[in-house]
């Protein structure tokens, strides 16, 4: 699985499936990009469908993946990467695009409306993805999946911190990472312009 590779925790529900695809990127030492290649991408693919499937509850399609729907499927991910970085305020470059896939509305055995993927290969994956950000943003879930804030990282991750304010997917490397990067910037800043900087006790400090 994508989100394994950097060790995070996984969204809950079907939300998980947009933090795969999102955690497909290749990034600092976790590992290639699993959309490069058709046989990466049908492996992670098939798994994360059967993962979704389980969880949702709802029947999964056999989606085959050739080397024509990989652009689609990267193309996917970018939009994804824009609507998560919109949510968490960051700037953007240009509008958001639109998203127009079909989605089928179907009562279950108790009465209740269940949102349905539909479609064809790409397509379908494309519905269950809109489907299940919508479905997180109704439960008031989609605000904590997050992308790491070290733009050399960048893996998805859902946060659990009480009050919504993690902004690494791990503090121990990309906060460290980020907070020796600005002392050493401040260092050098403060050095040109005469004046001294002292490391803060025990090292940089690490912020969430």
């Amino acid at each position: 699985m994508a989100s394994a590779r950097h060790g995070v925790r996984e969204a809950p529900a079907g939300l998980a499936l947009v933090q795969e695809l999102l955690n497909t990127r290749a990034t600092m030492h976790y590992g290639a990009d699993l959309l490069l290649l058709a046989d990466d991408a049908q492996r992670w693919l098939t798994e994360a469908i059967t993962t979704w499937s389980r969880v949702s509850g709802l029947p999964a399609p056999t989606l085959l993946i050739s080397s024509s729907d990989l652009r689609s499927l990267r193309r996917l991910r970018t939009t994804f990467e824009h609507v998560i970085a919109a949510a968490g305020k960051e700037n953007l470059d240009g509008a958001l695009p639109p998203a127009d896939v079909p989605v089928s509305l179907v009562p279950d055995a108790d009465g209740w409306v269940r949102m349905v993927p539909t479609g064809r290969g790409t397509r379908w994956l494309a519905s269950a993805l809109w489907a299940e950000a919508l479905l997180a943003q109704q439960a008031g879930l989609w605000p904590r999946l997050k992308l790491c804030h070290n733009g050399d990282c960048r893996a998805a991750f859902f946060d659990t911190s009480r009050n919504n304010s993690g902004v690494w997917h791990d503090v121990s490397t990309c906060g460290n990472t980020a907070n020796l990067r600005a002392f050493r910037e401040r260092k050098r800043l403060m050095g040109g312009s005469g004046g001294q900087s002292r490391p803060p006790v025990g090292g940089p400090p690490s912020y969430r």
